[in-house]
């Protein structure tokens, strides 16, 4: 089973897979920043699309940059998965993450160019099924983290699971800065997963008013509510605000029909973890990546003064 130290990471962060925000140039400079960098295969509207994608990445990043990483869905409805399997098995990306089902379907093709398998987990159920299913390591999705989230706190999350699994455990949960890197692997992870931190970044695919939106927030101005798509999931409240839901929307454990509202789920209507109110402007991902590298050495080394090392 590969280790951390086989990503050669240059900050133990992953820039995650998020849904209408990630793309090719935000995983390029991720790479290229050194940390790893992903997108959901959702975010290309075709087949055709994700081969185009898949080949500017895997032409731009180098074994001397961070790995690349592509997001599956593994879930039976999943009717493009074989197709995606074909680009996976030609492009080789270094890193699978599934998400919305066993990680059972991609484990042969992935395996067999020696690329690792990540599954996305939001509790420990989930996790047991991963370790079965011969992971290599896990992203562990906890509260306090964007879209649809979990509801463990990132500590007991990791350290339930490092009682059973010895690969590669990646936390996300409302971290958006060094000193929470830091603190994640003092807990026993081995990287981070950071979304939000992100989204206000100039190589996001995301509308400017939602950048703009992640910047002026703070964790309060964010919602937990199943109103959107049936699922709990983190939402910026002044997004659904403008898309006309109310307290009571929000309370509801079933999404509201608005079919005939203008307002569009992801489009629209904005998700975001509680790290929201770290980003302060927008700037490029290596930008992002420079200040997370600083505040983590000055993190290290406050735990090394205080332990007395």
């Amino acid at each position: 089973m590969r280790g951390i130290a086989d990503l050669k990471l240059r900050l133990p962060v992953i820039c995650a897979p998020m849904f209408r925000i990630s793309g090719p140039e935000m995983v390029i400079a991720a790479c290229k920043s050194g940390i790893g960098g992903s997108f959901p295969s959702t975010n290309a509207r075709t087949v055709g699309e994700l081969d185009e994608w898949m080949g500017v990445i895997s032409d731009a990043v180098t074994d001397d940059d961070g790995p690349w990483i592509a997001n599956l869905i593994t879930h039976s409805t999943r009717t493009r998965l074989p197709d995606e399997l074909k680009l996976v098995e030609q492009y080789k990306p270094p890193i699978v993450i599934t998400a919305l089902g066993s990680p059972r379907p991609v484990m042969e093709v992935v395996k067999a160019y020696g690329g690792s398998v990540f599954a996305d987990v939001v509790n420990l159920q989930l996790a047991k099924k991963a370790v079965d299913a011969g992971v290599d390591g896990m992203a562990c999705i906890s509260a306090g983290a964007g879209g649809h989230t979990g509801h463990l706190s990132p500590f007991a999350f990791i350290s339930a699971i490092r009682e059973r699994f010895d690969g590669v455990i990646a936390v996300g949960g409302g971290i958006a800065d060094g000193a929470g890197v830091a603190g994640a692997i003092a807990a026993g992870a081995d990287c981070v997963y950071m979304g939000t931190r992100f989204i206000p970044t100039t190589e996001s695919l995301a509308d400017d008013r939602y950048k703009y939106m992640v910047i002026d927030a703070q964790a309060d101005d964010v919602v937990v509510s199943a109103a959107v798509t049936g699922t709990a999931a983190s939402w910026l409240r002044a997004s659904l605000e403008e898309a006309g839901f109310n307290e009571a929307d929000l309370s509801a454990e079933i999404s509201r029909d608005y079919s005939n509202s203008q307002s569009k789920r992801w489009r629209d209507i904005w998700a975001a973890g509680q790290g929201v109110g770290r980003s302060q402007k927008i700037e490029t991902v290596a930008a992002v990546v420079d200040d997370l590298e600083r505040e983590y050495e000055q993190a290290v080394r406050r735990l090394g003064t205080i332990s007395g090392l």
